[in-house]
């Protein structure tokens, strides 16, 4: 069901509403710590899924395989990449965590390749290359400072990024068996709903039990935007190519930039970063052109 116009539209949508919830993220942290926090973000998402599935999932196409692959996705995904993403986001900050994360489509894309036989084309090469070296590029005066502050700082936003890219193509996979954006979504989420719960109830972390009523609003506001994301994103993948898509939706740190020196007065608009996005930009264009 290939529809590529319709996969970049969705794709751009995916990174414009990631890159919101990135900055939203640092007000929510302001009131309550990630574990909680994930633990009332991604069920917010959840519920939402389960209001929109008597609507759009009829329970008569269901695939087995299909829903179990999406259920072994969401062991992974949101869950773990949602505590990685707002634990770096409180150490590192949203524009420095938003553009680790951006380099998913590295991982993403070879697993495409062996998965599927996509094919890139010259232009898609230049493109996917321009992205990721414009996304890297935006924070480079901030990379040996945090490498010399430990470098399993990095490692937080890098583990969320490897994981959203392997999952992008096993959600494909699992959607040319049964092609339900809604299901995909309604199922990973579930399970991580589930594990992120567990989690926050365990024995032993009484400084993550901190309850407040402002950042859980926050959270619930971000566990929107996400989940608005990833369903975009599965729908996306559903009618074009990983190859495509996942480029696209690495673009979120351009929002993540542009919000955060709106809201949150972070970001020093220079000569380099104008350089850097430009790259980005003339990298989405290029798969435009593909």
């Amino acid at each position: 069901m290939a529809n590529y116009p319709l996969s970049l539209v969705l794709g751009l949508f995916s990174a414009l509403v990631f890159g919101t919830a990135f900055v939203l993220t640092q007000f929510a942290l302001r009131w309550m710590r990630p574990r909680l926090g994930a633990a009332l973000s991604v069920p917010t998402s959840t519920l939402l899924f389960w209001c929109l599935a008597p609507f759009l999932i009829d329970p008569t196409e269901i695939d087995v395989k299909a829903a179990g692959l999406f259920a072994c996705v969401g062991l992974l995904f949101p869950a773990t990449v949602a505590l990685l993403n707002f634990e770096s986001n409180r150490l590192l900050g949203p524009n420095m965590a938003g553009a680790i994360g951006g380099v998913s489509p590295i991982f993403a894309v070879p697993l495409a390749l062996v998965l599927f036989g996509e094919h890139l084309r010259i232009l898609q090469i230049f493109g996917i290359a321009a992205i990721v070296v414009g996304v890297v590029q935006m924070y480079r005066g901030q990379w040996q400072a945090f490498a010399c502050a430990g470098p399993w700082l990095l490692a937080l936003p890098l583990g969320a990024a490897a994981i959203r890219g392997f999952v992008q193509p096993l959600i494909k996979l699992g959607l040319e068996l049964w092609h339900n954006p809604i299901a995909a979504a309604l199922i990973g989420y579930t399970v991580s709903s589930i594990v992120l719960i567990l989690a926050a109830l365990m024995p032993g972390q009484t400084l993550e039990r901190r309850f407040d009523g402002r950042g859980a609003l926050w959270f619930a506001a971000v566990g929107l935007c996400n989940g608005s994301a990833v369903l975009s994103m599965y729908a996306a993948l559903g009618c074009g190519p990983v190859t495509i898509v996942s480029p696209l939706i690495a673009t979120y740190p351009l929002v993540t930039v542009l919000l955060s020196s709106a809201m949150l007065k972070r970001e020093r608009v220079d000569a380099p970063l104008i350089a850097a996005v430009s790259a980005t930009v003339g990298g989405v264009a290029l798969l435009f052109a593909t």
